[in-house]
């Protein structure tokens, strides 16, 4: 008996191995993934879409959505910018069925994006897209964040960051991010 014990032991114990080295998790092509044809993650965002340059949105897409996800928020920050994280641009309702926002979807003033999606207010107190615009000196990570939930936010536009975080509590399924960088 205390054979069989220890040889069930080494199984868990191989087991757990297995499964913790990545040979068992799912294959990286089956993960969900925001990209940018602007910019590569971790790479420097162009000037067109900064407060120096055109001040547009940068297409974005995804793949590999979590099941059972019924629409999408997607909130662009600065956590590097002097008074704490600064917000450029928060969109929500996306549908499920979106999985694509192109160059300069996120107008300014705007209050839909293709008709049904909604957009908030960003720090700049406005609706829609703010591009990079960080002070003289090292270059800030602007995180592009895609939450899948499992409801729609409510309709009403104007929504903050943290309106939509708080809505969205308990209702994530999954979340990605992309990283761009910009300097002065």
């Amino acid at each position: 008996m205390n054979c069989f014990i220890w040889s069930v032991i080494f199984l868990v114990f191989i087991f757990n191995v297995f499964l913790t080295s990545g040979y068992a998790q799912e294959n990286s092509e089956s993960s969900f993934i925001l990209k940018s044809t602007a910019f590569n993650n971790g790479g420097t965002i162009p000037k067109k879409y900064t407060c120096e340059g055109e001040d547009v949105s940068p297409e974005l897409s995804w793949e590999n959505v979590p099941a059972n996800t019924v629409s999408f928020a997607l909130i662009c920050e600065d956590p590097d910018a002097p008074a704490g994280i600064w917000v450029h641009w928060v969109v929500y309702n996306i549908p499920v069925t979106v999985h694509q926002l192109p160059d300069n979807s996120g107008k300014k003033g705007e209050q839909k994006i293709l008709e049904s999606i909604t957009q908030g207010i960003n720090d700049f107190r406005k609706l829609g897209y703010g591009g990079p615009c960080p002070p003289p000196g090292k270059p800030h990570r602007y995180l592009f964040r895609l939450l899948a939930l499992d409801i729609q936010l409510p309709t009403k536009s104007g929504l903050n960051r943290n309106q939509v975080l708080s809505a969205a509590k308990g209702h994530i399924l999954g979340e990605v991010q992309l990283m761009g960088r910009y300097g002065r």
